[in-house]
């Protein structure tokens, strides 16, 4: 590899400087562990694998490491190309008799199902390391070069003079086809697409980890790598390597074994540097070869599935420079509006920071561009835009703490593509369903009514998706979803809503009728409950409207006076609430109930 430039040694000499420590510790620990799980596109039981990694990888944070090895005869060259050089040579290190396989802390000769992978990697957790692995890749986003730095320290003797140190970047949030995504792992579906996680995409050592020598304790070891970060890797049909979703891993493997294997009368000899001794993931740092630089990392709004238009603009800042940040001023541009906000504070080296700002927000999609115009007192420019899309929500006004909601859903036949929840605002799930069965017939459907309780005073989103992306209609079968309250009044939806495309979602404002406005000394309303005719008596009324509980506007009358009379024998049984306009721009609701 080659040595690392001037400037970089200088960023991460800086680096060095803020820790006040070198990266690896000197206290003897317990082994951490790296998976590497051999996958491919078309293995139908492969996203089992990954969802098991997952798991795995959340009950021991910091610990724990899937690398994804697409290799082999599972793994298609089509776009995603997730095959490498270096992947179908560590396959080719191990015996796999099926996939998913995989081997943990190179720990067995033989690729291990996926059922053996958490005692496996307890086990090894569980054992002494006779190596602690720490280090950092610090990525300058301009020339996408990483200046890597890992330290190896021995804090027992290894069984041999020579280990070999590894560095390999992987990548997450990629979007492809994957077979079986729906069905074993739903969780990484975005709408048709499977969101590939950890995807091995460049050893930047040797493929088997450079030799590092002497491995007796309290020997410490610090390599440095220099690498240059592809555009794209694959060939053909390469994915881009995106800076903001690729991490780097290190590891230290013992020594060079080689094993015969026979199968079927055959003999076949594997060889791999194994076990690992121990691994770790370097700490991430994207830094420039400048005293100042800013960067807009995220743009969004802030509250965005919240039945509210009062929201606010959320920037996400990071300082990647070499020097502090103490002022910045910050333009956004929305819905026609420009916002301007200026900032002061001491944003240090690979700091961050959010900054909001407050906005009425419009229903619909929107472009927000925001902007960077001034850091340090200087001029300064850096710009950021994205979309979102704000929804509309429907009213719901109930008695009571909570209220029964029901989904009337008719799926299509490819019942295993649908999926839907409730969730709050904070993002519990109230309720969800699906995946259902595929059924018989070219267009076949089947109707599941679904009941869901929801709470008081809650912003709840219904969301239904179709991981093929068309929705629950046509050739398919003419599916639909409608949800209704607990008196069986329409929300949203109806028998022609089954053609979303990918998702479709929906905001409920769940209110209590103790939130709407009395005023009986400047409105009468008469009878209240009422068998047919409604009178209302107020002050200079302009008009009045009468809403259902799903806040849907059913009648509406012009006044000019004092008095209006409203017939309600077209209108159910049940609670309305009315709506009432006075000449000086004040507005009033009340409530009246129809009981027969």
């Amino acid at each position: 590899m080659k040595k690392l430039t001037l400037a970089i040694m200088a960023l991460l000499a800086f680096s060095f400087s803020l820790k006040a420590q070198m990266y690896v510790s000197t206290t003897p620990a317990h082994r951490n562990v790296i998976l590497e799980e051999f996958t491919g596109r078309n293995c139908q039981y492969c996203p089992d694998g990954h969802a098991i990694a997952n798991q795995i990888s959340a009950d021991n944070p910091g610990r724990f490491w899937a690398v994804n090895v697409h290799a082999g005869g599972y793994a298609p060259t089509s776009y995603p190309n997730f095959n490498t050089t270096d992947g179908t040579a560590i396959a080719s290190g191990f015996q796999i008799d099926g996939y998913p396989a995989g081997v943990v802390n190179r720990s067995t000769p033989n690729g291990q199902s996926r059922g053996a992978w958490a005692s496996l990697a307890n086990s090894q957790m569980n054992q002494t390391a006779e190596c602690n692995v720490a280090g950092a890749a610090v990525v300058n986003p301009l020339t996408r070069t990483a200046a890597i730095t890992v330290e190896v320290y021995y804090t027992g003797n290894s069984t041999v003079n020579e280990n070999y140190l590894s560095v390999a970047m992987v990548q997450d949030s990629i979007l492809g086809s994957q077979s079986g995504g729906s069905t074993w792992n739903p969780s990484q579906m975005i709408g048709n697409q499977y969101v590939h996680m950890h995807v091995l995409r460049d050893i930047i050592t040797d493929t088997w980890g450079d030799a590092i020598s002497p491995t007796t304790q309290g020997t410490l070891i610090t390599r440095t790598y220099q690498y240059q970060i592809p555009e794209t890797i694959g060939n053909p049909n390469g994915v881009a390597v995106d800076l903001n979703n690729i991490h780097f891993y290190a590891w230290v493997s013992e020594r060079s074994q080689t094993y015969d294997y026979t199968y079927q009368g055959q003999q076949y000899h594997f060889t791999a540097i194994r076990p690992i001794l121990n691994a770790c993931e370097l700490e991430y740092i994207q830094g420039v070869d400048e005293p100042v630089h800013p960067i807009i990392t995220g743009v969004g709004i802030d509250g965005l599935y919240e039945c509210t238009q009062s929201k606010s603009i959320k920037i996400s800042l990071q300082n990647i420079g070499t020097g502090a940040i103490t002022s910045m001023s910050i333009t956004a541009e929305y819905d026609g509006e420009t916002y301007h906000e200026d900032w002061e504070g001491d944003l240090q080296p690979y700091g961050k920071e959010i900054i909001m700002i407050p906005v009425t927000a419009p229903f619909g999609t929107q472009d927000i561009a925001v902007s960077i115009t001034e850091a340090n007192g200087e001029p300064y420019e850096f710009t950021s835009t994205t979309s979102v899309t704000i929804l509309e929500w429907s009213d719901l006004v109930i008695e009571g703490e909570e209220e029964v909601l029901k989904l009337q859903l008719m799926q299509d036949k490819f019942g295993n593509q649908i999926t839907w929840e409730f969730t709050a605002a904070d993002g519990t799930v109230l309720g969800s369903g699906g995946p259902y069965d595929v059924l018989a017939g070219g267009s076949a459907t089947q109707i599941h009514v679904e009941n869901v309780v929801v709470p008081v005073n809650e912003c709840v989103k219904f969301t239904i998706r179709d991981s093929m992306g068309d929705g629950i209609c046509c050739t398919s079968g003419n599916g639909y979803y409608i949800v209704k309250n607990s008196h069986n009044q329409v929300i949203f939806g109806n028998n022609s809503d089954g053609d979303f495309g990918e998702e479709a979602s929906h905001l409920i404002s769940v209110k209590s009728t103790e939130g709407v406005i009395e005023n009986e000394q400047t409105v009468k309303i008469y009878p209240n409950p009422t068998m047919g005719m409604l009178n209302i008596e107020g002050e200079d009324m302009t008009s009045v409207e009468v809403y259902n509980t799903v806040g849907q506007c059913i009648l509406m009358r012009e006044v000019n006076g004092n008095a209006v009379q409203l017939n309600t024998e077209g209108l159910s049984n049940g609670l309305y609430i009315v709506r009432i306009h006075a000449s000086n721009g004040t507005m009033e609701n009340h409530t009246f109930s129809v009981a027969r």
